[in-house]
This record gives structure tokens, C-alpha cells and sequence, in this order.
């Protein structure tokens, strides 16, 4: 069923128009006496065709057409303009101003009939068209959101295999993706990216695939030299994930090379300070040190969520962003939620 709106001051010749088109079947006419009233209507209508009339009080039809292709998606909604027969200029103005056609009156139904159809038929096609690129559009999202679920998957099971060589949980990795993400939203940051960084953090230690066991695995402190081979899973990480198609992959890479740079200067494995320190590696560092410190282990008991909050206020401009620092503790209400939702007995998925 074909919308067609009809614009005409008079009642006369909107009841022949409704008449003409109403013999063309399966076309719902809608009519207005008044272009402003019409116009108001068709922002929140999308019509298949418009008939106006040219001469009209407060809004002739120049202006109407002019007004109307000015609205969102009107554009291409062919607009047929009658005209009287000795308004040449005006027919060209029309045509250059976005009507589609022409008719001049007194109205000829069988012209009516051809003119009618043959926009109507356009604008059919012009909805076909429209209803297939949104089919296809749908199935390459559909795709799309498969092959990111299965990248989702596949990151999640290489950062585990880094996280079995290591004494911590599959919910540490949670945690801290997600830390990262409440931080990022407190930096402002967009949805895309908060989601770039929840997909991309848990990939910040993958790099420990490659550190031997008698280093990774040793219960005592680390001698300088076995430290520095330690140090080394980030480069490891990195090396593992750059230069990948994936977005994801090139942000987990950053993400590994980065995350234990510190403010300062002081860390590792550049010594890049402030601003150098890539943002996402600043954030994950403030969620990785956060969760680490309030995790019991093995080796260590859990600080208290004070002592650890203590911690990152003390480390401001030296070991965290100072910035990044602000927007986790103003997430606070969320922290809890998430520290609850992922305990280290529960391991669900992203």
C-alpha cells in the first residue's frame, strides 16, 4: 500500500486528486488544504509520493518542496507539482528545485494515471533496493558479530593459557578487564573503546607463555637476573599479538608492551614516561596492580580494599596516571559490583 499525500488549498481539487488516485490502487491518499500543516505531518511521515499544488496561501509549492527535501530521508521521495499552463518558469523552477514532474491543469486523468504510476513505481523500487541493503547489512553484522565472538573466545583461551602458567585466576582476568573499562568510562571515553579495552586487557600478560617455568613458577624473590627475563613477557606479549588484522589483537599487543611502564619513567620494558605511556596501558596498570593487590595467592595474603586504594593514591604521578587513578575510584559503586559478580571460584564469560 502506496502512501500518497495530497496538497491543494482547494476542496474541489483535493477531491479530484483523492478521486485520480484512489483509481490507481493500493494507494492510501493523505490530504492537507494547508502546506504548513502538511510539512509538520511529514516529519514524523515518510509519504511514497507528494502531489502539490503550486499556488497556495502562506507556502506555495516551491517552497514546500524546498522545505520538505530539507527533511531527514525526503530526499529521494518523488514529488509531482501541478501547475496552471501558462506557468513555464514556474514548472522549471520546480524541477529544479526537487520535484520530480510536472502537471498542468485542468488535470488530465489519463496523464494523471501515467505520471502517477510511473513515480510510484519508482519509488517502489526505491524501497526495495533499501529493504536489501538493510537484509544485507543485517547478515553482515550477523557475520560479523559471529567472527568477533569466536575472536572473543580465542583471545579469552590464550590469555587462560598464559593465566595456567601463572598462579592467578581465570576471574583475575576478568576483573581487571573490566576495572579497565569502568576506567576508561570515567576517562570519557567512547562505548567502542570501552569495549576495545574490555576485549583487549585480559591479554595484557600473555606474553608469560614464553617465560621458562623455574622463573615464572618460583616461590621466592626473583634474583636480578631472573628478574629481567621476567620483564620480558611484555615484549614476549607484544611480539605474540602486533601486526594481527584484529583490532582487538593490536590493542591487547599495546596493551602487553605497556602496562608496566610507570608515570614516572621507572618502569618497564621502554622507561616511557607520562603522556609517552600509551593510554591504554595506563589504565590497564591502575586495574592489574588494583586486582593483584586485593587477590589472595599462593604466596601472598589479599590487602584490604583500603590498603589498596591507599596504595593507588600514593602512586599517583610516580607509578599511576593520576588521572586513571580518579575515574577507578569514582566508578567505586561499580569496582564492588564487579569484584562481586567475578569471584576467583567463578570463571563466566566476558
Amino acid at each position: 500500500m502506496h502512501t500518497v499525500l495530497i496538497i491543494d488549498d482547494s476542496d474541489i481539487n483535493l477531491t479530484l486528486i483523492k478521486a485520480l488516485v484512489l483509481r490507481l490502487g493500493e494507494c492510501s491518499p493523505v490530504l492537507f488544504d494547508n502546506p504548513l500543516k502538511a510539512l509538520e505531518w511529514c516529519r514524523e511521515n515518510v509519504p511514497d509520493l507528494v502531489i502539490v499544488d503550486y499556488m497556495m496561501p502562506e507556502m506555495d509549492g516551491l517552497r514546500f518542496i524546498s522545505a520538505f527535501r530539507a527533511l531527514h530521508g525526503r530526499n529521494e521521495i518523488p514529488v509531482l507539482m501541478i501547475t496552471a499552463n501558462d506557468q513555464k518558469d514556474i514548472r522549471y523552477d520546480a524541477l529544479l528545485g526537487g520535484a520530480n514532474d510536472f502537471l498542468t491543469k485542468p488535470i488530465d486523468r489519463i496523464e494523471f494515471s501515467a505520471r502517477a504510476r510511473n513515480m510510484l513505481s519508482l519509488r517502489s523500487g526505491q524501497k526495495f533496493l533499501a529493504d536489501r541493503a538493510k537484509h544485507l547489512e543485517k547478515l553482515v553484522d550477523e557475520r560479523t558479530s559471529d567472527i568477533r565472538e569466536r575472536e572473543k573466545e580465542l583471545i579469552f583461551r590464550m590469555s587462560r593459557a598464559a593465566e595456567f602458567r601463572d598462579p592467578e585466576t581465570g576471574a583475575h582476568i576478568q576483573r581487571m578487564a573490566h576495572y579497565s573499562q569502568i576506567i576508561a568510562r570515567g576517562l570519557d571515553l567512547s562505548p567502542a573503546m570501552g569495549k576495545l579495552i574490555l576485549e583487549a586487557a585480559p591479554m595484557h600478560d600473555v606474553g608469560k607463555i614464553g617465560i621458562p617455568d623455574y622463573i615464572l613458577l618460583k616461590p621466592g624473590k626473583l634474583t636480578p637476573e631472573e628478574f629481567d627475563v621476567m620483564k620480558g613477557h611484555a615484549k614476549l606479549g607484544y611480539e605474540l599479538l602486533k601486526d594481527s588484522g584484529s583490532e582487538i589483537l593490536r590493542a591487547g599487543a599495546e596493551v602487553a608492551l605497556s602496562h608496566h611502564e610507570k608515570f614516572d619513567g621507572s618502569g618497564y620494558p621502554q622507561g616511557l614516561k607520562g603522556s609517552q605511556i600509551p593510554l591504554f596501558g595506563r589504565i590497564v596498570a591502575v586495574a592489574d596492580v588494583f586486582d593483584a593487590l586485593t587477590s589472595e595467592r599462593p604466596y601472598k595474603r589479599a590487602w584490604s580494599l583500603d590498603d589498596a586504594c591507599r596504595f593507588l593514591e600514593e602512586g599517583r604521578g610516580k607509578h599511576f596516571d593520576p588521572m586513571c587513578v580518579e575515574a577507578f575510584l569514582a566508578g567505586w559503586e561499580d569496582v564492588l559490583e564487579v569484584r562481586q559478580r567475578f569471584r576467583d571460584e567463578e570463571i563466566p564469560q566476558i
